[in-house]
């Protein structure tokens, strides 16, 4: 991390976990663990639709923001089971994951999709958190630049150099996502070093170093310190970590002293 030049975010995605009773549990463990790194690293709780309301209210006054777990591109109409970005912003809603590989792997999202979904979500004052990785498959052909390339320009098509300060890129090789295997502490800042220079090459040096770029293929307590030790890992989309209080605190707070 390079805390004086971005921000480091701490950020976890519940995915499909926690009934309403628990969520609010869960996040009155979180907040009292969490509450020094106020001002220093930014911590976030990305919960399922259904607790978006109850952990607005349960966080109301600290430190910990909520996001959503994903949004649709259109503001409204026959879109069953969507949610649209205003929806988000009038709950109270600051930062929204887009481009999830499970999304991308279960539901069909594409690059295109994904652009639309960030655009929409940028229109309406969210900020993103941008997902990008490559597969086992794609790593082991050595085609992981052009693959994250790929995924990050057309994903931050149409942006202007104002919003993309609100776009937090996450970079989440698909091989590391709930297996258990973790990128190296080289490989993860390899590929951040790679995103930011993407970024650079599309806007300009002062957007790229000031961008918060996540690493998130399985980070827990017991690696986190070493992935935060490297100058371009800017923090984590943290999965099953996040769902034990503990265990997330103990990322907050090695971002903290990182």
């Amino acid at each position: 991390m390079n805390k004086s030049l971005r921000k480091a975010i701490i950020a976890g995605n519940w995915k499909m976990n926690k009934t309403r009773p628990e969520a609010k549990a869960l996040l009155e463990a979180i907040k009292p663990l969490v509450a020094n790194a106020e001002g220093n690293v930014e911590v976030i709780a990305c919960v399922p639709f259904t607790n978006l309301e109850t952990a607005i209210n349960t966080t109301a006054g600290s430190n910990v923001k909520i996001g959503a777990e994903n949004v649709h591109f259109e503001k409204s109409g026959a879109f069953t089971g969507e949610i649209s970005a205003d929806m988000l912003t009038e709950l109270g809603v600051e930062y929204v994951v887009i481009g999830h590989s499970e999304r991308r792997q279960y539901f069909g999202e594409t690059d295109e999709t994904v652009n639309k979904r960030l655009l929409a979500a940028l229109k309406a004052g969210l900020k993103p958190i941008l997902c990008v990785g490559e597969t086992l498959d794609q790593r082991e052909k050595g085609i992981t630049e052009e693959v994250i390339a790929m995924q990050t320009k057309i994903a931050l098509m149409g942006t202007c150099e104002k919003c993309i300060k609100n776009v937090v890129i996450a970079y989440e090789p698909v091989w590391a996502i709930g297996t258990g295997k973790t990128a190296t502490a080289e490989q993860a800042e390899e590929v951040c070093a790679f995103i930011r220079k993407t970024v650079e090459n599309l806007f300009n040096k002062e957007i790229a170093d000031g961008m918060t770029i996540q690493y998130g293929g399985s980070m827990n307590a017991k690696n986190c310190a070493e992935l935060l030790s490297k100058p371009n890992v800017d923090g984590g989309l943290i999965g099953g970590a996040s769902l034990k209080a503990e265990d997330f605190n103990t990322i907050v707070q090695a971002a903290v002293n990182g």
